[in-house]
């Protein structure tokens, strides 16, 4: 009886065996995922280009995107000349840029750009090539090299790809860097009126008055011209700038404050032409591009 029971078991076990090396089976035939793709016992060599390419897409759906961008890298090293080395190209950027590894990034969307032009995914290349930079501005007290790549990327995107579904997005990323720009200029006059460096800060907000009119810097930057040029005494300046200013933000706190320091001093907002604010007054109030 004992022998019976032990047959059985040694016979069960077997089945067992046989179904998981089965099942097994099954899994290498389909999606290779998981342990069954070990590249450390298998050379990588073995594996198809889809297999690889598979396997960086499992790595991103477990949030281990700098493993996926390895797998979809080898790819392109193994088979350049496959259609997987393109698809694959395109997704190392994606992986790379979602690792925060923005020169890998950049330098894989580069190639796709550069290998695959006319490819419908050149487009997403050249966004993903501006993400790079743009994802790196950081707050505006740091150097905006950066945001000045950033800008030619995005430009890039809107001028090469007008068409495409990524334009509209570079077109909103492009004017909040621009506007990222002019805060940066603000911040360097607001530190040098604070000090009482009156024409560095005017200079300062000089080029956000005439060179970043479209952004929302604009109204403080003419408020504080108004400030910077009644401390030295530059009077019809000082009330150009509130004339631009209560002609295009008469409804802001920057005009009312800009109005009070005028008038406390026995002034009002007027136009003067003798000076740069009357190009301004006039490009902007008058139409007259000069």
């Amino acid at each position: 009886m004992s022998k019976t029971r032990s047959a059985a078991r040694m016979t069960a076990l077997v089945l067992v065996v046989a179904s998981l090396a089965a099942c097994g089976g099954n899994r290498n035939a389909g999606r290779v995922t998981g342990s069954l793709f070990n590249p450390q016992e298998i050379p990588l060599e073995t594996y198809t280009a889809e297999q690889i390419f598979e396997r960086g897409e499992y790595e991103l759906s477990r949030s281990q995107a700098d493993e996926a961008a390895f797998y979809f890298s080898e790819i392109e090293r193994l088979y350049p000349y496959s259609d997987w080395a393109r698809r694959a190209l395109i997704m190392q950027a994606f992986s790379y840029h979602s690792d925060k590894d923005y020169p890998n990034s950049r330098a894989a969307a580069q190639r796709f750009i550069d290998f695959y032009p006319d490819d419908d995914d050149a487009a997403y290349a050249q966004y993903l090539l501006a993400l790079s930079y743009y994802d790196q501005i950081d707050e505006v007290g740091r150097d905006q090299g950066l945001t000045f790549q950033a800008l030619q990327s995005l430009r890039a995107v809107i001028e090469n790809y007008p068409d495409s579904e990524y334009a509209n997005a570079a077109i909103l990323k492009f004017d909040l860097a621009f506007d990222h720009l002019a805060g940066k200029e603000m911040e360097i006059g607001r530190y040098y009126l604070r000090r009482d460096h009156y024409t560095a800060a005017i200079n300062r907000f000089r080029v956000v008055v005439e060179d970043f009119q479209t952004t929302s810097h604009t109204a403080e930057a003419l408020h504080r011209l108004v400030e910077a040029y009644l401390s030295l005494g530059l009077n019809k300046e000082a009330q150009t700038a509130g004339a631009i200013l209560g002609h295009n933000f008469q409804s802001t706190e920057w005009y009312e404050d800009s109005y009070k320091l005028l008038t406390g001093k026995g002034l009002e907002p007027a136009f003067f032409k003798d000076n740069w604010l009357g190009a301004i007054y006039r490009q902007t109030i008058k139409g007259e591009w000069l």
